[in-house]
This record gives structure tokens, sequence and C-alpha cells, in this order.
């Protein structure tokens, strides 16, 4: 095992190992929470939810992917690197393909399959430089920004600390609470506040260096909720594994039917879920093997494996019921912990197999609890907005717009629409239309018939 993972090489040892694998896990744990959470359409109404997989199964196959993903990444890619069920690309499949493309959540599943197996061609093939080198910097660092500010609104929303108002559109929600009140006021002040609470915990722990922050946050908010019974007491701590027949193969009926295989919604689909991993799954590769040392000529070694190896872990999530699997930039938590090999993921993953077991302590999981996590994983995603060229209008506009329509359109396939159409106008319209990519031009009208056509 030391061979295999170059211990020697690398100038590791298992103790060290252990511990980056542990603390990966721990700065990971969150999404066993937090993904069943948003793909199950916990924070929906009642008549909505019959539109998604159940939480318990969402969890399981969660809680799998993560492992199976972790271990491929371990023994095929060889990098302290974990994987799991990406934020921004659950709220996409949740919020705009099922609820606002009214996509059924088995072709949603379907079109993540999809989209990773292409990810995976054009991993094997080396066509992924060139496509990464046609998209401008800007849209890309708009993109995962713009997903950031989507993701920190629904956790404000969901802890009711921004609700709907029909003269504002959106107003500030009840943070505290007086006689007078109806008894529901009272209680969503509570849960506001609570979740004020969470989040002002989590940023102290971020502010403090403490790697598994988000995690232990929602901890102390969980235990803090349950003191004065805002979040249920578990009836128990460890149960079998919740049955994840509801949502497993549920992606490969829709994968053999030509007409739904070849729709424009799948097309916006699976060209959103691509676009998104394959940067986000790029960057994070890079960023944590800068910072382990790995880099050799600023060049990732392996670089086609660990590509490949994050393509097939989101081919197996779709089997198992989840959205995109791909690579956590949490992982650089392990790395500071001296994690260096992939003998760190192993223990990452074999941690997340061992959290299929404790499935009855997420019964302490509210929107309150989350909130506080996603509104965090927010404001990390568009720390990407200080790289943007914000004194050049042509580079400005079409990041501006890319960020500001996900939101405001509660849709981040617009936001991406949005961007990808204006950058060649205002490229074009500035003299500049040769410094455009063919692939730009080509994405502009498959967006424009988006917009006119296809989104209803």
């Amino acid at each position: 095992m030391r061979k295999y993972f170059e211990f020697d090489k690398l100038g590791t040892n298992y103790r060290r190992e252990i511990i980056a694998g542990i603390t990966t896990f721990l700065a990971m744990a969150y999404v066993l929470a937090v993904n069943p959470f948003i793909l199950s359409g916990a924070d929906l109404p009642a008549d909505v939810k019959a539109m998604y997989p159940p939480f318990s199964a969402v969890f399981t196959a969660t809680a799998l992917a993560a492992a199976i993903g972790t271990l491929v990444m371990a023994f095929v890619g060889r990098l302290p690197i974990g994987q799991a069920p990406g934020m921004g690309l659950n709220a996409f499949f949740t919020y705009t393909a099922v609820l606002s493309m009214h996509v059924p959540w088995q072709q949603a599943l379907a079109g993540v399959f999809l989209s990773c197996t292409i990810f995976l061609i054009l991993s094997l093939t080396g066509i992924r430089e060139a496509i990464i080198n046609s998209i401008p910097a800007g849209l890309k660092y708009a993109t995962s920004a713009g997903i950031g500010l989507f993701v920190a609104f629904l956790g404000l929303k969901n802890a009711g600390i921004v609700v709907s108002n029909p003269a504002t559109i959106v107003s500030l929600g009840h943070l505290s609470f007086h006689a007078g009140m109806e008894p529901e006021q009272i209680l969503a002040a509570k849960n506001a506040l609570l979740a004020v609470f969470g989040l002002v915990v989590t940023a102290i722990l971020m502010s403090r260096g403490i790697r598994s922050a988000i995690f232990i946050g929602m901890i102390v908010t969980s235990v803090v909720g349950m003191i004065f019974g805002l979040v249920s007491i578990p009836e128990s701590i460890v149960a079998p594994p919740p049955s994840l027949a509801p949502t497993f193969g549920q992606a490969f009926a829709f994968l053999t039917d030509p007409s739904v295989l070849f729709s424009g919604n799948m097309l916006i689909v699976v060209l959103t879920f691509l676009f998104v991993d394959f940067f986000d799954a790029t960057g994070t590769l890079l960023g944590v093997a800068s910072q382990a040392g790995l880099l050799k000529d600023g060049k990732l070694p392996r670089a086609g494996r660990a590509l490949a190896s994050d393509a097939i872990a989101g081919m197996a999530g779709a089997i198992l019921g989840t959205s995109t699997t791909t690579s956590y930039v949490e992982s650089t938590a392990g790395v500071a912990a001296g994690g260096r090999s992939g003998f760190a993921s192993v223990i990452t993953g074999v941690l997340f197999i061992l959290a299929l077991f404790f499935s009855p302590i997420l019964s302490v999981v509210t929107s309150a609890v989350t909130a506080p996590a996603l509104i965090i994983v927010g404001v990390l995603m568009a720390s990407h907005l200080t790289k943007v060229a914000w004194n050049e209008i042509e580079e400005a506009l079409p990041a501006f717009l890319t960020v500001i329509m996900m939101p405001f359109s509660f849709s981040i396939a617009s936001g991406i629409a949005a961007g990808f159409i204006v950058y060649p106008i205002t490229k074009v319209f500035k003299g500049q239309a040769k410094e455009v990519h063919p692939v730009m031009y080509v994405l502009f009208f498959v967006f424009l018939i988006y917009f006119i056509w296809l989104r209803e």
C-alpha cells in the first residue's frame, strides 16, 4: 500500500494520511444532510414535494456516491481529494430542471448520467483543454459566483431571513417577536433567529481556521434548536441504511427514449450539468493539487485519470439517485492536515460508508440548520467575483448578467444563457469578433433558442 500510494516519494506516512482523510470527511460531512434536503424538495410546499425523490433514499445515494467517487479518486487518480454531490449542481437539479423546467427528476438523473458520460469521453480524449480554452475566464468565474449567490439566496429564503413581499418582491423576515403576532409568525421568527445564530457560529469557527467549521456549525445549531424545541430530538442514533430502491436505476428508463434524449429541455439540462461540472472539477483538482505541492511545471500528474475519476463518480451517482458527484474544494482541509496521497481519500471514502448507518441523526436537519451551510458555501463561491475584469465593459456586463440573473430569475440555466448570449455581442460590436472562440458562437445560438422557443 505504501508503494502504490508512493508514501516515500511524497514524504508522507499512514498517520498523516489517516488524519488528513478524517479531516476531509469532517469538512465534507455537511453534504450528507444538505444534499438530501435540497434534492428531496424538503423546503418546498407539500403539493410540490411529490415531484421529488424521498429524503431517505437520497441520503443513501449521497453517502454511497461520495464513498464510491472518493474511492475511485483514491485508487485511480491517487489524489487526496474527496468527491460528493456538488452544491450548486443539486440546486440546478431541484429548482431549475425539476421545478422551473418541469423535467421529471428521473429524467434529470438521466441528464446527469449523460453529461458525465460526455465528460468522461472528453477527459480521456484530451478535448477537455480545447473546450476550457474556448470559454472566457470571466464567464467561468461568473458562473461559479452566480451559483454561489443562488445557493446563498436559497439559504436565506429557507430560513425565513428573506421572505416574499407583494410590494417589494422580497423583504426581511421576522427577526423578533412580540405580543399580537400569530403563532406561526413567532415560530418563523424563532427559526430565522436560529439560522442567524448558526451563521454567526459557523463564521466564527471559519475565522479561527477550523477546517470542519460548516459541519460543526450545523451540529451546534441543531443542539441549540433542540434545547429551544425548534428541532426534534432523534429517537435513535444507529440504524440500517435507508432503502435505495426509490432512486436506484431510475435514470435508465429515460436514457433509452430518443424523444427524451433529443428534446430541447434535455439539451439544456445536459449542457448546464456538463458546463458547471467541467470547470468546477478542473478548478478544484488544480487548486487542491497546487496546495498539496503536487503540480509539476504547473500541470497535474495523472490529470486524465483524475478527471476520469470525477466523471465516473458522477455516472455512479446518477445511477444511485443523486445529482452530479464532483471533486470537493473542502479537500484542502485534508491537504492542510498533511494529506498528500490517495490513501487519505481511502479513509474519507470508508467514513462515508460508515455514515450510512447514522441516518436517524438526520431528523435534526431543518431549514434553519442547513441555511448557514448554504450561505457560507455561497460566500466561498462568490469569491470568484474578484477575478472578473470589471473595468472592461465587454467582460463585465456578461459576467454581471450571469451572476445577477441566477438568483433574480431563480434559474441557474437562465443566468448562464444570459451571459453566453451577451458576451459575443459585446465583443463583436467592440471590433473583437476574432477574439471570440467559434464554440462561443455556437453556444450563443443554443442559448438563444433556449430563451425564444424552449423556456416556458
